[in-house]
């Protein structure tokens, strides 16, 4: 089993870089004409794209090969009221991004924010949810990177549980494929559970990603180990291997707050726990604060308690 792990948005090794930086609404708003507008966007655009393509070089000498791309690449991109053309102005920069990721093999994924809600009791939520994850899908368009994948949850509890699965799968079946074929669906540490996932993805047949902090929050006493080889079943018709998220709490076994590194211990007991259930290649997605310092010091700890596997690179292990 070969194990790949990655990381989310910053490199903090990499000093004041930032694929993040926004431009508000109320900020546009009080520039002066649409030059003024324009000409920020572009700015704080290019800024993003340029710390992104510093980033992928970083990884790529680093050997990390799964990292997480922001949701916040240009700004104001689905804002109703802005809707500009990024694309006439950086379709070359983004494909060359897609370059880059395509040739070192990287595998690289967004996790849209949580105010995307498919199965929200409101139709403009859900209308907006559309907007925006189309948006995601076209940056994976001019990148020409065709194994990119949007990570979501399930949403909205109202009504209760097994209504708002069912309402779920209803609007999911009315999404525009471009969408649907990129989703894959993961479990809450509030409501919904792995296995509530993984009935849905079995149905609908999505791809699941099971949040490993999230099914010890919240997880109805259902058993993981019994639970894995059917989630990554789902990933059977996909090209590549199932994924994981991984964080510890910082405080307390069940504290939902990420802490700013990862418990060696508890990532041992899950490998030691996924050669019991399963056998095959999945990648490990780090949900820590200290982002690429968790991983490489994930790493330095797994060498430091000698635990039995084999060193790959500064990011992978085969056990």
């Amino acid at each position: 089993m070969i194990i790949r792990l990655g990381y989310v948005a910053i490199a903090l090794n990499l000093k004041k870089v930032t694929t993040s930086s926004t431009v508000t609404f109320a900020t546009y708003n009080k520039l002066k004409n649409e030059e003024e507008k324009l000409r920020k966007l572009k700015t704080v655009t290019f800024s993003n794209l340029d710390a992104l393509e510093s980033i992928l070089k970083y990884n790529i000498e680093s050997n990390i090969h799964f990292y997480r791309l922001t949701s916040k690449l240009i700004p104001l991109s689905t804002h109703p009221e802005v809707l500009w053309e990024y694309a006439k102005y950086f379709s070359k920069e983004l494909n060359r991004i897609g370059k880059i990721i395509k040739e070192s093999n990287m595998r690289v994924d967004f996790h849209p924010d949580q105010f995307n809600v498919i199965n929200s009791i409101k139709e403009n939520v859900v209308k907006d949810t559309i907007r925006n994850l189309s948006h995601a899908v076209d940056l994976y368009d001019f990148m020409d990177y065709k194994e990119g994948k949007l990570v979501i949850h399930i949403g909205s509890s109202a009504g209760g549980k097994e209504d708002s699965i069912q309402r779920f799968i209803s609007n999911y079946k009315t999404f525009p494929n471009r969408i649907k074929e990129r989703l894959i669906l993961e479990n809450d540490d509030k409501v919904f559970t792995a296995k509530d996932v993984l009935k849905i993805c079995e149905e609908v047949e999505v791809p699941m990603v099971v949040d490993i902090h999230h099914h010890n929050c919240k997880n109805d006493e259902d058993n993981l180990i019994e639970l894995l080889p059917r989630i990554f079943d789902t990933w059977n018709n996909e090209n590549l291997p199932p994924k994981i998220h991984f964080s510890s709490p910082r405080e307390g076994k069940l504290d939902r707050k990420h802490a700013d590194y990862i418990d060696v211990n508890d990532f041992v007991s899950f490998l030691n726990l996924s050669k019991e259930s399963i056998n095959r290649d999945f990648d490990v997605m780090i949900e820590a604060k200290k982002k690429d310092q968790a991983l490489f010091k994930l790493m330095e700890d797994l060498r430091r308690i000698n635990y039995n596997c084999k060193y790959i690179d500064n990011s992978t292990i085969e056990i």
